[in-house]
């Protein structure tokens, strides 16, 4: 009998890391169960939603001998989470069942033959392997993926487009109301390359990545994208279609432009949107020489205005917005000062950060 044998916090945190993209009900059950491969003192944990493949690989020190057995992710978890996080426990493989024990402890598990888990099959021509910081991409990602389709029927929408070109890793996200783009500095020169990574995808991601030091190594192929960090290795399929080309979006040469602190502009627009109509959450911006006026109104007649004092002495215009478009764009930057670029009353806005190129953002005007 083989027996491994760790501290329920090792084997716990390994085991979460991957156990993001394993689903309750599944038509498959296998793949509600995570693939568990022990050579000697290491361990390896695999789950996969045919889509998706997670892997990671967890040094545990220890004694020898294999053994490789899939088993319900979610269950063991939620076992070891019951656990005291210094307490060891055994996992035993024998037959049809794995045996977890811990103190005075013993749970037996149904298991599932390991050969019949069904690995994604990787891609055979992977470009160029490149590679950025955790936190970088970390913060790209929560930079554009906010504006994200949901259950969009123009599929390609429903995730974020990676271009990499040269030392420029740019990452797109729009539902066609709006669009977000951030993009980072690579350390090497690559091709250009250009997928599209479907929303499951960068939700598991933004869980997966820390802040803490060490590179994302990143590679695409024409249906898959490969991505290293870790001690972890993820597969996803990518979105086919075309996405739209963003360059064409971002407006250019808006003759009216005003420059204004983030946090006041936020605080104004979450006061005035309370008083929205819960279908249409518009709100009026009434821009003009030294002030800009936020207003709403419901149908209930109720009725909110507040006022910025501003530097500008532009075009006077009014123009209505989805108050939730430009309170998801400011609530996810960080910097003190906005720049929104204006042209009239019935063209996109563009607000970016003064200084910097990296990062733009657009939204479509509303009729209210």
């Amino acid at each position: 009998m083989i027996v491994l044998k760790a501290t329920q916090d090792k084997v716990l945190a390994a085991l979460q890391s991957v156990s993001g993209i394993v689903e309750r009900r599944h038509t498959l059950p296998i793949l509600a169960n995570v693939l568990i491969r022990k050579t000697g003192g290491q361990l390896q944990l695999t789950t996969s939603d045919l889509e998706i493949q997670i892997r990671t690989q967890a040094e545990l020190g220890g004694d020898d001998g294999n053994f490789t057995t899939t088993v319900g992710a979610r269950k063991l978890i939620d076992i070891l989470r019951t656990m005291p996080s210094d307490q060891t426990v055994s996992l035993e493989s024998n037959a049809s069942k794995l045996v977890l024990k811990g103190g005075k402890s013993r749970f037996t598990l149904q298991s599932l033959p390991a050969e019949d888990f069904p690995l994604v099959q990787e891609s055979a021509n992977f470009g160029p392997v490149f590679s950025v910081p955790q936190k970088t991409l970390k913060d790209l990602l929560g930079q554009v993926s906010f504006a994200m389709a949901v259950h969009d029927i123009r599929y390609y929408l429903n995730g974020i487009l990676f271009v990499a070109e040269g030392k420029q890793l740019s990452l797109v996200a729009t539902d066609g109301h709006r669009l977000a783009f951030a993009s980072a500095t690579l350390d090497v020169e690559v091709p250009r390359q250009e997928v599209i990574l479907p929303r499951k995808t960068v939700l598991e991601m933004q869980r997966l990545l820390s802040d803490a030091e060490g590179a994302i190594e990143m590679q695409f192929a024409n249906n898959q994208a490969k991505f290293a960090f870790g001690g972890m290795e993820f597969v996803t399929k990518l979105v086919e279609g075309k996405f739209p080309d963003y360059n064409r979006v971002i407006p250019k040469n808006h003759k009216n432009s005003v420059t204004l602190g983030r946090a006041p502009l936020l605080a104004s627009l979450q006061r005035t949107a309370i008083l929205t109509s819960e279908k249409f959450k518009g709100v009026r911006l009434n821009i003009e020489p030294g002030t800009l006026r936020i207003a709403s109104n419901n149908a209930e007649q109720e009725e909110a205005q507040d006022e910025l004092d501003i530097d500008y002495g532009g075009d006077t215009i009014e123009i209505g917005f989805n108050v939730t478009y430009l309170i998801d764009a400011l609530s996810n930057m960080s910097q003190d000062m906005v720049k929104l670029d204006l042209q009239d009353s019935n063209s996109s806005v563009l607000i970016t950060i003064p200084e910097n190129a990296s990062f733009k953002y657009v939204v479509m005007p509303m009729r209210i």
